[in-house]
């Protein structure tokens, strides 16, 4: 069975990566996230542009999953040490 992965995104980020700038989406190395993409058959990503109110039409993308790669990276998002993250790729869009 394949899923569909669903990524809450901020604008910045989400508008980087429908002008082609961002070609990965990182999430950190957690519990929570390593259920989410571990041994899991995803076969798009439904990236959202933050949290839509209810009623409102979310601005979204669809992007085929491409699986992760391991990465280590400094990010301020992540704080100021190097962070071990899931390196999502997301500029494989559909629509």
């Amino acid at each position: 069975m394949t899923f569909q992965l669903t990524l809450h995104l901020k604008r910045e980020h989400f508008e980087q990566i429908e002008r082609g700038e961002q070609k990965f989406e990182f999430r950190p190395k957690t519990p929570y996230w390593h259920k989410h993409l571990i041994d899991r058959k995803y076969k798009t990503i439904r990236l959202v542009c933050g949290y839509p109110r209810r009623g409102e039409k979310p601005r979204e993308m669809i992007v085929r999953y491409r699986g992760w790669l391991p990465k280590i990276i400094k990010h301020s998002h992540f704080g100021e040490k190097p962070v071990r993250v899931f390196a999502i790729p997301v500029h494989d869009r559909i629509n």
